[in-house]
């Protein structure tokens, strides 16, 4: 962010005066440690004491701790040793409910008064949860905080019945000085609302800015003209199979519409959004909430939690999740925000022997089946797969997966052509239909086009077996088309096997996502899925099935 003028200058967390120190030469991510074991949704701002101060969601901090820190906070001279420095309150507001939740705080500077949102997951104002935007005022960082006494946005009725999920508050001051909040989640959406000058009261009507059922952890900066909306999307707590990852789109204005790199919306049902950070096969999964700090310099940095894919609870297994406070340099390649990209895989030529073009009558020599599905059939130059009702995912296992290895072994590219009509807007969950990276019915990666509620989105979906069970998560891609063209890229790194997911949306402009590993030893089969329901059914038509050997 380069941002201009009086009023930005006084909401801290976006921009710092130019005093502020260096970062070191190098630096070891998780930041939070070792102050916290887990430090989830983390919120920046830098006093006027020149300290950086975080602030995080209530857990607890350390592993062997039962008791939430009511929203800690963390202190730094320098953006990358942390200190634990407090709890903002020592008990919950009083329109809080005893056990409710004080999530993903936003702290920001007005004037000379800190201002801290945050969630309140359930309040006293409604019977059932019902989950409102709190704001409290302090004179420093460290407080003492004052609760305004009553939700800045209060809980939402929901059609049908229930509340809307009004989480993740996020403040942004725009070029004319008028200060919005953006909250909001998958049951709802992402809204913003004008606010008076000092932060604390709506002054207008809301805005929806995202579609429900696929953002949330809103946060926007402005950078170059535009506004970027930051939102974190998939499972945030999974445990070893978190997808949870950040996405961009951007607008001329505050309530949008924001599009993404594609020129898609945030609000369209093929859902828009440009990756920022994804799962990229290091330890870290779950890559997502994120705030944005600059540094004196003028470099950008993301701020964000993530989890160690190795040790991915913070006590017992499927608990609470351990998610420390990481950072990462943010950059603005042709005008978008990312954070250490791989480059794309590249296909150097065409393994015609595991390779399918479905131009007979049948299946071609190398496939097999598991649970053969007689209603997939070779036509029209296409495999023609109605989708199934049934899943892969838990324990049924009942849905057909049509297999084959790409030998010889080594890194390729496999890629297929889609088409499958699942509508727009329409539930139909969750008929889906791609490929799958598969060793057995309780280890495999998915990339499917899949319908979500009202949305359509490509989801590379991983379950593994974990402490005895069961775990499946899955992160999100872009934008499906009507026809949209997938790829999985492998590759083995120190023995294990990669699986990175692409797709694009006229076959010839590829982007390139998150990825997913497996444990060193035979590789994975690769193929084709189509299942998760068959009222009203659709059918997915593969063109082909082509293997590439990278370059």
């Amino acid at each position: 962010m380069r941002i201009l003028g009086l009023i930005a200058l006084l909401v801290g967390a976006v921009l710092v005066p130019n005093t502020a120190a260096a970062h070191p030469a190098g630096y070891t991510n998780p930041v939070s440690a070792p102050a916290a074991d887990t430090f989830a949704d983390p919120s920046v701002v830098r006093g006027a004491d020149g300290v950086w101060y975080a602030f995080g969601t209530s857990d607890p901090l350390k592993a062997g701790e039962t008791t939430p820190h009511l929203i800690p906070i963390l202190r730094s001279t320098d953006l990358f040793h942390w200190t634990y420095a407090g709890d903002a309150f020592t008990t919950r507001p009083a329109w809080a409910e005893p056990g409710a939740g004080l999530w993903a705080p936003d702290i920001r500077r007005i004037g000379d008064t800190y201002v801290l949102y945050y969630t309140v997951t359930d309040t006293t104002l409604n019977p059932g949860d019902d989950s409102a935007i709190g704001v409290a005022t302090a004179p420093t960082p460290l407080g003492p905080w004052t609760d305004s006494g009553r939700p800045v946005v209060a809980p939402r009725p929901a059609p049908g019945g229930g509340f809307l999920w009004t989480f993740d508050p996020a403040l942004l001051s725009d070029a004319q000085g008028r200060l919005w909040l953006y909250y909001g989640s998958y049951f709802g959406g992402i809204y913003t609302a004008p606010l008076t000058a000092d932060g604390l009261t709506v002054a207008g009507s809301a805005t929806q800015v995202a579609i429900d059922n696929r953002y949330e952890g809103a946060y926007v900066v402005r950078h170059d003209g535009w506004y970027y909306l930051f939102a974190s999307a998939a499972n945030c707590c999974a445990g070893p199979t978190t997808g949870y990852s950040v996405f961009a789109g951007r607008s001329r204005t505050p309530t949008g519409p924001f599009l993404d790199r594609e020129g898609v919306s945030l609000l369209a049902s093929r859902v828009g959004g440009t990756p920022v950070i994804q799962p990229d096969g290091d330890r870290w999964v779950g890559t997502g909430h994120n705030a944005v700090v600059t540094d004196g310099r003028g470099q950008d940095w993301l701020v964000y939690h993530a989890i160690d894919r190795d040790q991915p609870y913070l006590n017992e297994p499927y608990g609470i999740n351990r998610r420390p406070m990481l950072i990462d340099r943010l950059e603005w390649p042709g005008g978008w925000p990312s954070v250490r990209t791989a480059p794309p895989p590249r296909p150097a030529r065409l393994d015609r022997a595991a390779t399918d073009e479905f131009n007979g009558g049948a299946l071609g020599t190398g496939w097999s089946w598991v649970r053969e599905d007689d209603a997939a059939k070779v036509s029209g130059g296409a495999l023609q797969w109605p989708t199934e009702a049934a899943d892969l995912t838990g324990t049924a296992n009942d849905a057909g997966v049509l297999l084959r290895r790409a030998t010889p072994t080594g890194d390729y590219i496999v890629e297929t052509k889609l088409t499958i009509d699942l509508g727009v807007d329409t539930v139909r969950n969750y008929q889906q239909a791609g490929l799958i990276a598969y060793t057995d019915d309780d280890n495999f990666a998915r990339l499917s086009l899949v319908a979500i509620w009202n949305t359509r989105q490509l989801e590379f979906g991983r379950e593994l077996p974990y402490a005895g069970a069961l775990s499946y998560g899955g992160m999100v891609e872009g934008p499906p088309a009507e026809t949209t063209w997938l790829r999985l890229a492998h590759t083995t790194v120190h023995g294990e096997h990669h699986f990175r997911a692409g797709w694009s949306r006229d076959g010839v402009h590829w982007n390139w996502g998150g990825t997913w590993t497996f444990p060193p030893g035979p590789a994975p089969r690769i193929g084709l899925i189509a299942h998760g329901g068959d009222n009203p059914q659709a059918t997915a038509k593969f063109d082909y099935f082509r293997v590439y050997r990278l370059s």
